[in-house]
Order: structure tokens, then sequence, then C-alpha cells
């Protein structure tokens, strides 16, 4: 949905990498070894083409590594291949919206082989269909979807997302067994003094669990993540023996395919780091302390995946052994 009210401004022209080698040697080496174990980081925006207001015509895909948002850029605009930057492994893919929204996506995955270079070339929002492959499974809607970052408005009740930023830039890297996004934000105004964000978000070649490690140029209260809320789905949380780590989660028909389709949706949060737990209009949120970082893991784990937690009773047995792992090593 398209807003003057909620447009992110931006200022700065594109600095996208002349090499996509990291990408394409990523893609060929996955490939060859299908059966493999891999992580995959990915950013496309299209060249060739040309700025119309918000929305860019014609021109094609070309995989980056890095680039600075343009001033145009907002939901919907037509530039980057399925609206943000993408993140895989064998067992499922994630997307995180470039753009004032900042919500984290799920692409539910059919297959245990790379799907993202393909995803949204034969059509700008084709991944909301079911195919071969999988399919977009959540609806995020004006949350931050799962796992992704903001700060809560307790006076408003709402979780504030980049709806003002000075600039953004983000680079994307693949490494042997895990692959991350690097993401820059320049100037973030909620309310006070505006700030600088720096967000990893990495995937590893293992598992579905994707770490989170925010950095603030200085400390601020309100700095948050959580899972968008569903109407009947119940939420779970839950604290580690020694009270290190806790979790949140759902599970439940809270996906865009069909209507018995179970998904199951997390988060893990270091008790050292958390301040409240807030569900706020469609969303369960985490709120840290105030502070100037915060670490953190989500999951979200589809009952259609190959080979997958297909129960209630399967998920949160997954979640209570990862939650011992944190409590005994401080991560994944």
């Amino acid at each position: 949905m398209k807003s003057n009210l909620f447009r992110i401004f931006l200022t700065g022209a594109v600095l996208a990498s002349a090499s996509s080698f990291g990408q394409e040697k990523t893609i060929q080496k996955i490939r060859k070894n299908p059966k493999s174990p891999f992580s995959y980081a990915e950013l496309s925006v299209k060249e060739g083409g040309k700025w119309q207001n918000n929305e860019y015509i014609g021109g094609t895909f070309k995989n980056v590594n890095q680039l600075t948002i343009p001033a145009e850029h907002t939901d919907h605009s037509y530039y980057i291949r399925y609206e943000g930057i993408g993140l895989e492994n064998n067992q499922i893919g994630y997307r995180l919206y470039l753009d004032w929204r900042n919500a984290t996506d799920i692409f539910g995955k059919k297959v245990n082989t790379l799907v993202l270079p393909e995803v949204g070339q034969d059509g700008f929002e084709s991944y909301h269909n079911d195919a071969s492959w999988g399919q977009d499974i959540l609806k995020s809607g004006r949350t931050i979807g799962i796992g992704s970052y903001g700060r809560y408005d307790e006076q408003n009740d709402f979780v504030e997302t980049f709806k003002i930023v000075k600039s953004t830039i983000v680079k994307v890297e693949n490494e042997t067994d895990q692959s991350f996004a690097t993401i820059d934000y320049k100037g973030w105004k909620t309310w006070g003094k505006a700030v600088d964000l720096q967000s990893k978000l990495t995937i590893f070649n293992r598992d579905r669990f994707v770490k989170v490690d925010l950095s603030v140029s200085e400390a601020i209260s309100g700095l948050c993540t959580g899972i968008v809320a569903f109407k009947d789905i119940p939420m779970k949380q839950k604290t580690s023996k020694n009270k290190k780590w806790g979790y949140i989660a759902t599970y439940g028909m809270q996906t865009l395919a069909k209507k018995e389709d179970n998904l199951g949706m997390a988060v893990f949060y270091p008790i050292e780091n958390f301040s409240q737990y807030v569900e706020a209009k469609s969303t369960h949120v985490i709120v840290f302390k105030k502070n100037k970082n915060a670490s953190y893991y989500f999951l979200g784990a589809w009952s259609q995946e190959p080979n997958g937690i297909k129960s209630e009773e399967e998920f949160y047995k997954d979640l209570d052994k990862k939650l011992e792992i944190l409590d005994k090593d401080n991560q994944l």
C-alpha cells in the first residue's frame, strides 16, 4: 500500500557494486552440489530502466553486493526483486523489506534446493502464488513480521518502523557455512534525537534460524523485536532453566497458503537484555532494555517443508532443545 504518510524518506544515490561475483559464485557452487547444506544471501535490483516518481519503469534484474537505497524508493516501487534482501538455506527462506515497513517475511520451501535466484523473476509478486518450490507464506501487514526490529512507542502502543531515515546502505555476503546482510540506517528518526542503527542478519547452512545483531550509535529505549499476531493463535513464552534465555512462539494455521496449513514462529532473546513483553497492535513484542546493542534469534517452521516439523508438539520440542543449548552455550 502506497501512502505519502508512510513513505520512507531517504537521500543519496545508488551505490551498487559493479561486481556480483560473490552471489554468482555461491549460486554456481550450490547448484554443483545440490544435496549439500548451503546458505545464501541475495540482493537484486533493476538496471536499464528509469524512475517515474516512486516507480522504476523497465529494466532487468541484476544481483548486486551493495546498494544505497535511492531517494525515490518506497514499497511497491518495482525496483528491488521481492522488495528486499533474501536469506536462504536448505530448509527455509526469509526476506526483509528494504523500505519503511522493514518487516521480515517467510518464504516457505517445498524443496531443499536453492530457490531465491528465481523468485520474482516471472512477475513482481508471483511468489504470493503456490509454486513447485513453495511461496510467500506470511502476511506481515503493518507489523515487523517475524524477528525484524523497530522501536516500541509505549504511549501509542505501536512499533515504529523506518518511516524517516536519511540513508540506508545494505551489503550482502556469502561465506562457506553462513551468509549475511548488513544494513546501515543513518539518521533513523522515531521520537527524540535521530540515531544510526546497524543490523546484521545471519543465516547458517543448518537449521531454520537467523541471528540478528543490532548496534545503535547511542543507547535508546524501546528497541524491540517480535512476531506478527493472528487472531485465535495463542502465544507461548518460556525461560531457560538457568534464566539466561527465553522465547516467545506461536503455532497454528497462520499462513497465506492452504487453510489447513500450519506454521510455527519463534524469537529467542537473552534475559539480561530483556525489559518487557507487550501484546501491541497485531504484534507480540519483545522490548529490550535501554542499550546500544541487542542480539537475538528468530525462526519459522512450515508444515509443508520436506522432512520438516509437522506438529505443534514437534515444534515446541525443537524450541526447548534450542533453549537448552542457548542456556549452556549462549549461542545456537
